[in-house]
C-alpha cells in the first residue's frame, strides 16, 4: 500500500515598474542542487492557501498577505511505495516590501536566491514541470 503525500510548489514573484521579476531559490543539497520554486508540505488537515501562506512565512518571511494564482497543474507520481502530489501556485508580494527585505530574511535551507528576469528564471529552472509552471503562470500574470 502506498502512502500519499501532498506537497506545495510556490513560485514567489512581485513587480517591477511593469515587468513581474520571479524568486529562484536553490536548496543546501550540494551539487545536486538545483534552481526551483519554494517547495514545502501540506500538514495533515492542513488547507492549501494556509499551507502555502505559512511557508511562504516560514522561509521567506513575507507575512503580509500576497495574491494567490493556482496555476491548475497539480503533478502527481509514484516513487516506490509514496504517491505524491503536487500543488502549484503563484504567490506575488506586495509592492512595498522591498527584495532586500525578503532576501535577508531567507531561511538557511535556501541559501541560493536571487530575483531574476522570466527569460533568465525559466532558463535557470532544473526540472521541465517547473519550467512548464513558470510558462503558465509569466503568461497569466501578462494577461491580468
Amino acid at each position: 500500500m502506498s502512502e500519499l503525500q501532498h506537497r506545495i510548489k510556490v513560485f514567489v514573484y512581485r513587480f517591477h515598474d511593469t515587468t513581474p521579476n520571479y524568486l529562484l531559490l536553490k536548496p543546501d543539497q550540494g551539487l545536486e542542487a538545483l534552481w526551483g520554486p519554494l517547495r514545502g508540505e501540506l500538514g495533515f488537515g492542513e488547507k492549501l492557501e494556509s499551507a502555502i501562506r505559512r511557508q511562504v512565512a516560514e522561509d521567506i518571511g513575507v507575512r503580509k498577505p500576497g495574491q494567490l494564482m493556482d496555476l491548475d497543474m497539480p503533478g502527481r507520481w509514484t516513487l516506490g511505495d509514496e504517491e505524491v502530489i503536487e500543488w502549484t501556485f503563484g504567490f506575488r508580494t506586495a509592492a512595498e516590501i522591498p527584495p532586500e527585505q525578503i532576501e535577508a530574511s531567507i531561511a538557511p535551507a535556501w541559501p541560493g536566491h536571487r530575483w531574476t528576469h522570466f527569460q533568465d528564471a525559466y532558463s535557470s529552472l532544473g526540472l521541465e514541470p517547473d519550467r512548464a509552471a513558470m510558462m503558465r503562470l509569466h503568461t497569466k500574470v501578462l494577461a491580468a
